[in-house]
């Protein structure tokens, strides 16, 4: 993943948060491969409206070159890995409609965390490190 400093919604950005970057990893022939995941928010346009999403993502990389050092989210993340089915989404808010989880409570988790991300667009929500993006350099 690249981590950049502006936030442009055409690359598809993530914020991570960082404490939930997880993984394992063992050898491949000559090389590494590794599996892992992490909680995110992001934001997309549905039908010309700009949604706040909150759920995970995969991380994954079957020919590593070397073993990434786990302890250190960071390093996970700037390895080349591949993102190609973006972030698994557990619940979406477009300003007036939330899409999501059945349970009440969970909801109401959702909600805390994507009402004010929403509002604030496209600031970085608190607790999260940002943005990163699977899309190539330009």
């Amino acid at each position: 993943m690249i981590r950049e400093d502006r936030f442009l919604i055409s690359r598809k950005p993530f914020a991570i948060d960082l404490a939930t970057v997880t993984g394992s990893q063992h050898e491949r022939g000559d090389s590494i491969a590794f599996s892992g995941s992490a909680n995110a928010l992001w934001f997309r346009r549905r039908k010309g409206v700009t949604v706040a999403c909150i759920g995970s993502l995969m991380l994954w990389d079957h020919y590593l070159p070397g073993r990434l050092d786990l302890a250190d989210p960071h390093a996970v993340l700037s390895a080349d890995l591949d993102g190609r089915y973006g972030g698994d989404c557990h619940g979406r808010w477009d300003g007036t409609g939330y899409w999501g989880a059945e349970d009440l409570d969970i909801q109401a988790q959702h909600l805390a965390i994507l009402r004010p991300m929403l509002a604030n667009y496209p600031s970085l929500p608190d607790g999260y490190d940002g943005w990163w993006t699977f899309q190539p350099v330009r």
